[in-house]
């Protein structure tokens, strides 16, 4: 394969665009099927693949050649079948028949849009989660031709198949409604009890006290600008409690319901006031010193969500529930040979800090407590109920093979609706709805949490997992795919495979440690084995998901290995495997999203050792920049796509010779993703993939001293340019030179990660690149250390430090504090005195500050508020300008 299109040109902005409608509407999401991490776009993987098959055209059909990846990328274009049908020829005109190869499959975005442009497709993940995950998308639904039912071949499979699942979707809710609906069933028909907020209990060791503590980080139960409701602790002789709000009495002058009984893991009692440290509440959870109390109920009252604290007859439910899941676990445990309760353990708390298991430290031991009894008897019904349709299927006449397939799609839906009716989610109040286990990728334990009626009408019930599973099986089925892709379990670091076998190879490996799949993933094991491990004996045989050979930097520190070190050795393992069996003249891209140096500095040793040449490489943003973690630490929004080869290298290049082109390329690529858009902590990480493009093309690159220079080397250097580029582009050029090293690295660090925390690593680089000791200046000024995470304070978090500010970003904080406080006179005076009254510099810096930060932070309001009268000595005008 000659040069590809995709080694010229992409039109990154509009992709990006569709990548992120893609995730916010989450449309054609096959998420639908089931929840996995990090699952690309089918926007991208769409678009990348098609222009990594087709080669660079001629000049005058550069054009259209984008336009049409811009059309392809579309989200509604999943099932444009005209489209779709062009791309195929397009592809073929220059292809006669593609074997294309993801060994790092997970959620199947890659190899189902390889497949839906009329590749031959082959799908690797090591995870069983993930593998049944693709055996459904990618292989079930176009590999029942002949599917017989009492030896009759069924003409109309795709409507077959929607049909029974439909018919065991709604034999599986009304089943399991009769067995069920006294336990959520209310005396009122026009009121659906819809959901519960429970709280974990402890006793106050006040021994004058010994009052009961209801762990509750917040009392809010409707937080909507229009519609204010809590519930409210009455601390008489006994605690009761009453619902409070809008629609309700009125709440309290004194009550402030964001505050809690719990905090950062210390608890408060209502009564006393006596203060709980974090080691004793998680002492009263191992000494099992700890119940579990029923709340509030949620109801459904027309429109409009109503609530109400619990009373006897809820608790008399909850005993009927334990009574009942007692039997039923005697029945089960006889007749499937294994405890239906889930009895594996959780992950262990010393696992690494990615996993972000807090569960050992209260006691909790297995999965099966993540669970109350109601949630547990529910989803044990449930599955024997998934069960039991497989026999009804083959006593229907329907094939093993048929009948597994209709199965799978059961057992996922209910693997999926356990994440939403789970001890670990917790009520939303600013959308009234329960959020799931994983609106964090990590097992964080929970104080107060939700349940939900299951047949209710609450995110994740059951009824509405079956029907998205439906539809997007229905959407499956309506693409033009013809043939079925080939899914295996396999290692990436032993794939079995002959050498030059495949014409591209397309992937997504792990990301270092961002996401700790296996041990995530057993959440869903553990219920996938009860429901369908008796008909998928081959990847439900194991305990829990195996992890021996997993691709991560955060788990088996075999042999003593460091996390580092293992990553980076089998990571190198799989690639050295994708060099093997991708052709001489193939081609494939690897997709990255780490922020951090460590992590690619690992991941590209592991690629260049293994041979493998970047030619290419395009960051898209693929990530929603509203999730949970983004809130909290700098996350990238873009996933870097590196067009790989296996090329020949040169043996060797000289560093100095190197950086000269490395200076010239970046600038070049630098401007075009600055006209891009791309900004922030995404325009340091998208120029990785644009240096490693020049260095990566020898075997070897050394210094004048004949000392080979390491990635690490590369990449300070890299982060060294960028550096100065940006803040000639932050400040525009003429100023640059007159601001200070620590009014630099502000700039860039509110343009960068605006308000979040850093971990000290990344922070580390940063402060390197324009020259400061970020260990000498952490917690002196405006640089804070918290535990592994660098902050950067604003002028409002700032007090004592600026006392006497030298420094112009420490005269601007003291700038903007005295202006807060209305005091005009002062700030001119302040500002004569320290040499910036009309000053263009110090507007500038403010103005570009400001246009880092987010609509709603503070620091933003304070300086436009200021900028609005500040006139500097080179300009008339008193209102803020635009930098751009």
């Amino acid at each position: 394969m000659g040069r590809k299109f995709i080694e010229e040109y992409f039109p990154i902005k509009e992709v990006s665009l569709e990548c992120q409608n893609e995730q916010n509407t989450r449309k054609q999401s096959l998420a639908d099927i089931h929840m996995w991490w990090a699952r690309r776009p089918l926007s991208a993987s769409r678009s990348s693949i098609y222009a990594s098959l087709i080669p660079v055209p001629t000049k005058k059909n550069i054009f259209l050649q984008k336009e049409f990846i811009k059309k392809l990328s579309n989200i509604e274009s999943f099932l444009d079948l005209n489209l779709i049908g062009d791309a195929k020829k397009k592809i073929k005109n220059f292809n006669n028949s593609l074997k294309i190869l993801d060994p790092f499959s997970g959620g199947g975005s890659i190899p189902f849009e390889s497949l839906n442009l009329g590749c031959d497709v082959y799908a690797c993940d090591y995870n069983p989660v993930a593998v049944t995950i693709l055996k459904s998308i990618l292989d079930f639904p176009f590999t029942n031709s002949n599917v017989t039912k009492n030896n009759k071949t069924i003409k109309n499979i795709k409507t077959q198949i929607l049909i029974d699942l439909e018919k065991y979707s709604n034999y599986i809710c009304e089943q399991s409604k009769l067995e069920l609906e006294s336990f959520y069933s209310s005396n009122d028909e026009n009121n659906q009890e819809l959901g519960y907020i429970w709280a974990h209990q402890i006793q106050c060791p006040n021994l004058k006290c010994k009052k009961p503590i209801p762990l509750i980080k917040q009392f809010w139960l409707s937080r909507k600008n229009n519609r204010k409701i809590a519930f409210y602790p009455e601390t008489k002789s006994e605690l009761t409690f009453k619902i409070i709000g809008d629609g309700y009495e009125k709440i309290p002058n004194h009550f402030d319901p964001s505050k809690g009984t719990i905090k950062r893991g210390i608890a408060e009692c209502l009564f006393c006031k006596s203060v709980i440290d974090g080691k004793e509440v998680k002492k009263s959870f191992t000494t099992k010193n700890v119940k579990e109390k029923l709340i509030v109920i949620v109801s459904k009252q027309g429109k409009e969500k109503k609530y109400r604290i619990a009373n006897e007859n809820d608790y008399k439910k909850i005993v009927n529930v334990n009574q009942n899941l007692q039997r039923k676990i005697v029945k089960l445990k006889k007749e499937w040979g294994i405890n239906p309760v889930p009895d594996e353990p959780v992950p262990p708390k010393e696992s690494h800090r990615s996993v972000g298991s807090q569960l050992p430290l209260y006691g909790i031991e297995t999965f099966g407590e993540l669970f109350n009894s109601r949630q547990l008897l529910t989803n044990i019904v449930f599955t024997e109920k998934i069960r039991d349709s497989y026999d009804e299927m083959i006593n229907q006449g329907y094939s093993e093979t048929y009948s597994r397939g209709i199965i799978t799609y059961l057992g996922l839906s209910l693997s999926k609706h356990s994440s939403y009716n789970a001890k670990l989610c917790w009520w939303e109040p600013t959308g009234e709805r329960v959020f799931n286990v994983f609106g964090r990728q990590t097992f964080a334990m929970v104080y107060d949490y939700s349940e939900q009626n299951p047949f209710g009408t609450l995110t994740g019930n059951i009824q509405k997992i079956l029907n998205n599973t439906k539809l997007i099986l229905n959407k499956i089925l309506d693409t033009e795919i013809t043939n079925s892709a080939k899914v295996f379990q396999h290692s990436a670091t032993s794939l079995d495979f002959e050498d030059d076998y495949f014409d591209a190879v397309f992937t997504d490996p792990p990301y270092y440690d961002n996401i700790p799949y296996s041990y995530l993933s057993d959440f869903f094991y553990v219920w996938l084995k009860r429901s369908i491990g008796f008909i998928d004996t081959v990847h439900f045989s194991t305990p829990l998901t195996p992890k021996t050979d997993e691709i991560v930097a955060y788990s088996n520190n075999v042999e003593k290995i460091t996390g580092k070190d293992y990553f980076e050795k089998l990571l190198k393992k799989s690639f050295i495997e994708i060099h093997r069996v991708l052709k001489t003249n193939g081609v494939g891209y690897v997709v990255y999203s780490h922020k951090s140096t460590e992590g690619w500095e690992t991941l590209i040793a592991a690629m260049l050792e293994a041979g493998l040449v970047i030619t290419a490489s395009w960051p898209i943003k693929t990530e929603m920049s509203t999730r949970l973690v983004a809130n909290e630490t700098a996350s990238l929004n873009s996933s870097i796509y590196m067009i790989i080869r296996k090329w020949k290298k040169e043996e060797v290049g000289f560093y100095r010779d190197i950086k000269k082109e490395l200076q010239k390329y970046l600038e070049k690529k630098l401007e075009q993703l600055w006209n891009e858009g791309i900004s922030g902590a995404d325009f340091f990480i998208s120029a990785i993939g644009s240096a490693i493009e020049v260095y990566g093309k020898y075997e070897k690159v050394i210094d004048d001293n004949d000392e080979q220079i390491s990635v690490l080397k590369l990449l300070n250097d890299t982060r060294k340019i960028v550096t100065d580029y940006a803040i000639n582009k932050v400040i525009k050029g003429e100023f640059s030179d007159e601001i200070s090293q620590m009014t630099r690295f502000y700039i860039l660090w509110r343009w960068a990660y605006g308000e979040a925390k850093v971990p000290f690593d990344d922070a580390l680089r940063m402060a390197q690149s324009v020259g400061i000791d970020i260990e000498h200046e952490w917690n002196k000024g405006f640089i804070v250390k918290e535990k592994e995470f660098i902050m950067v304070l604003g002028p409002d978090e700032r007090n004592d430090d600026l006392n006497d500010p030298q420094d112009l970003i420490d005269i601007l904080h003291k700038t903007l504090q005295i202006w807060k406080k209305g005091k005009i006179n002062e700030v001119d005076k302040f500002l004569e005195q320290n040499g910036y009254k009309n000053s263009e510099v110090f507007k500038r810096v403010a103005q570009a500050i400001s246009e880092s930060l987010s609509i709603e932070s503070t620091e933003k309001k304070w300086l436009d508020g200021f900028l609005t009268g500040f006139k500097s000595e080179n300009s008339s005008e008193t209102s803020q300008s635009k930098l751009f």
